[in-house]
């Protein structure tokens, strides 16, 4: 009897032709698959990094480890340039790529020319980092008028500024992220203005993952907690800090390259489902 004659056969032959067929090429699909974060990595075009604040402390080492991971770079600095041209240099030194850009994040027209200065350098914005802030601490009787206002044209207008043209710019698939701060859960005396100026990344990053739906952009915050860098040692002494360090379950202050590292991995290919979330980088002191 052939197969002809019992169709029966016919089609359960067919159907193991099939699946043989399907094991065959399935390897050749997935090495050629493409979707979300990895589209513009698998169609050849390079990624991109735009971050704010990046010529020292968190948003130097996060240029640098996103420079490591083979995103082309845009450094922003506002005053300190020859920090912002060494953090290029030490990138192109490793084999990167990368640019540096002077811009005042609370300064709308200056924001729009960072993009435009990062898409004629390198064709394209896949993430953008919202990293440039200040701290101003005082209590609330003796906090001044400049002061207030400053912080929140940096942390809280600034923000704003370079979240509205990554919403613009970034491409289908990238990443943004908004720096926030643990003081935020922590709460301490001085701290109400600037927690407050912190707690509006969280707010932003939350709403804007909704509004950029069907994207396949992910939106977060990444709220670090003690970390040594001069935005939290200036003005204390070696004890002060050390008893901060204290504080923490790992009994020590975080390094730059420690939220380096919980940026990159949202950045990431593995970071994607990760979307609309604060994320508490902070050693467990909260």
């Amino acid at each position: 009897m052939t197969c002809d004659s019992d169709p029966a056969l016919f089609n359960d032959k067919i159907n193991r032709r099939t699946l043989i067929a399907a094991a065959a090429i399935a390897p050749a699909l997935i090495a050629t698959g493409v979707s979300g974060a990895n589209a513009q990595a698998a169609t050849g075009t390079a990624k991109v990094a735009l971050v704010t604040g990046s010529s020292r402390g968190i948003g130097a080492a996060v240029a640098k480890r996103l420079a490591r991971e083979g995103f082309s770079v845009t450094v922003n600095c506002v005053v300190n340039r020859d920090l912002a041209a060494a953090v290029v240099a030490e990138i192109e030194t490793a084999g990167g790529k990368a640019v540096w850009e002077q811009a005042d994040v609370s300064d709308p027209a200056a924001v729009r020319r960072l993009f435009d200065v990062t898409e004629r350098a390198f064709g394209g914005v896949d993430v953008v980092v919202s990293n440039a802030g200040i701290m101003r601490l005082a209590p609330f009787a003796t906090m001044s008028d400049e002061d207030f206002d400053r912080m929140i044209a940096v942390n809280v207008k600034g923000s704003f500024n370079v979240l509205r043209e990554a919403a613009r710019h970034v491409r289908d698939g990238g990443r943004i992220i908004a720096l926030s701060s643990s003081i935020t859960q922590l709460r301490s005396p001085t701290y109400g203005p600037y927690a407050a100026s912190k707690a509006a990344q969280e707010m932003y990053a939350n709403v804007m993952a909704k509004e950029l739906q069907g994207r396949m952009i992910s939106v977060n915050a990444v709220a670090p907690g003690l970390v040594n860098t001069t935005l939290f040692t200036d003005g204390k002494t070696t004890e002060q800090i050390e008893g901060f360090a204290q504080r923490t379950p790992h009994k020590r202050l975080a390094e730059p390259s420690d939220i380096a590292d919980v940026i990159s991995t949202l950045c990431s290919s593995d970071g994607g489902w990760v979307n609309g979330q604060t994320v508490f980088a902070n050693g467990g002191i909260v």
